[in-house]
């Protein structure tokens, strides 16, 4: 291709063409390919803009879901505040609204053990069931707060559900003969694993419940064992429930079937229900066809074979209570006469009471009681765990003692427990109080 001195005029220019068809491709390929880079030098700085773009957007995000979490915190702080706010105010409260509700009630124990006319009959009765109203509103508003705080601490031990059922059909008997129900509970042999104050508890209101909404036939409790598991099992013939209605009777304040005309209570039992199932990890389950009745069903883990059972509280036969002596700590003057009058009027034991520590250990003088009756809440924050203790050390032995209380507090539960000291709940029921002393002084 390169130009020689002897080539003739017309094939030099023949190369000449071609060398310049080749530089020209050479210069076209060159523009193609710095067109090409030139590209991609501007794609790479718009995309270096739009990282920079979204980085900025990113970091802003970041930041706002920050102050969020900072926020959430803050408002999660302050629930949990108000929270126990409401648990503190709620025990302090319960005292002072239990403590003249339990004096009412052992005032009317000692005046239904008088005679009456038919008509002062008539009066004790609704004023009984009045109270009962109240005390039941009490404890569930109680319960209910005790299971949505978070410092509730549970006793997991077996629990015989033949103790609990023969308790049962003693405390419940009344309530359905009053509505010509049946009321039965099927023999079982069945320990389980659970808190027995709470299992009794949840027991307790899917009983009362199934009674309210029976109207004819009757009630049916029994144990049903599957595998490692034994299911609890309320049925009823009662009204039933509706599906329409059964994704909201674990509601607060639901009364189903009837607008709830002519069902006492507030509609909170099934609400315990279902919060002390949540909290204890019993699976509950339910079916019902209206008109035709509903059973409730309750999953429990099977207790260990040999396991020692928990005895239900106030259960057990005892000596006779006449004549023993019992020595009261209370500083209400309405509680502390109540108390005299239930332990000497009806349970023919010998009395001694006093407002505070000093006085107690003033009465007790050298002979010690056969038992200590103590409220927890006494004056000048005295405690009647401390009026236990220096009983006990002036007595030289451990007296057997029991701790009146309004308080539902785990810590309380842990210091009587420490010491061997049952607690009764206000309000004080004579049946309550006359089981645990036949129970304390076997």
């Amino acid at each position: 291709m390169f130009l020689r001195d002897d080539d003739p005029p017309a094939r030099r220019v023949e190369k000449l063409a071609r060398i310049a068809d080749v530089l020209v491709e050479r210069i076209d390929r060159l523009e193609e390919s710095r067109g090409s880079a030139w590209s991609m030098f501007q794609a790479a700085l718009a995309l270096e803009r739009e990282v920079q773009v979204r980085t900025r957007e990113l970091e802003q995000a970041l930041a706002d879901l920050s102050e969020r979490n900072r926020e959430l915190a803050v408002a999660r702080a302050s629930a949990e505040e108000a929270n126990r706010s409401k648990t503190r105010f709620l025990r302090a409260a319960s005292h002072d609204l239990l403590q003249p509700l339990s004096a009412a009630k052992l005032f009317l124990s000692a005046l239904k053990d008088t005679e009456l006319d038919e008509f002062q009959s008539e009066l004790t009765g609704r004023l009984s069931g009045a109270f009962e109203s109240v005390e039941e509103l009490m404890h569930a508003v109680l319960d209910i707060s005790r299971l949505d705080s978070q410092r509730i601490e549970f006793q997991r031990k077996p629990v015989d559900l033949g103790d609990m059922f023969r308790r049962l059909a003693v405390e419940y008997a009344p309530m359905a003969e009053a509505k010509g129900l049946r009321l039965s509970f099927a023999p079982t042999s069945a320990v389980v694993e659970s808190d027995p104050t709470f299992l009794r508890r949840i027991a307790q209101n899917l009983i009362s419940n199934a009674i309210k909404y029976t109207d004819r036939g009757g009630v049916l409790v029994g144990v049903r064992k599957r595998g490692e598991r034994a299911w609890l099992e309320i049925f009823d013939t009662g009204i039933g429930i509706a599906a329409t209605d059964r994704a909201r009777i674990f509601d607060e304040f639901q009364r189903i079937g009837r607008e709830g005309g002519g069902v006492p209570g507030m509609g909170l039992g099934l609400s315990i229900v279902r919060r002390a199932c949540a909290k204890l990890g019993h699976p509950i389950a339910m079916d019902s066809e209206p008109g035709r009745g509903t059973v409730f069903r309750v999953s429990l883990p099977l207790a260990a074979r040999g396991a020692e059972t928990a005895r239900p509280d106030g259960e057990g036969a005892g000596p006779s209570l006449r004549g023993r002596v019992a020595l009261v700590v209370e500083n209400d003057d309405a509680m502390r006469r109540a108390l005299e009058l239930v332990l000497k009027d009806r349970l023919g034991m010998v009395p001694r009471v006093s407002g505070g520590i000093a006085e107690a250990l003033a009465q007790m003088g050298d002979e010690p009681p056969d038992v200590v009756i103590a409220d927890y809440n006494l004056d000048n924050g005295d405690t009647g765990l401390q009026a236990i203790a220096a009983l006990r050390q002036a007595a030289g032995q451990p007296v057997p003692a029991i701790l009146v209380t309004a308080q539902r507090a785990p810590e309380l539960a842990r210091a009587s427990h420490a010491i061997d000291v049952p607690l009764l709940e206000k309000p004080v029921r004579p049946e309550d109080l006359q089981a645990m002393l036949c129970q304390m002084l076997a």
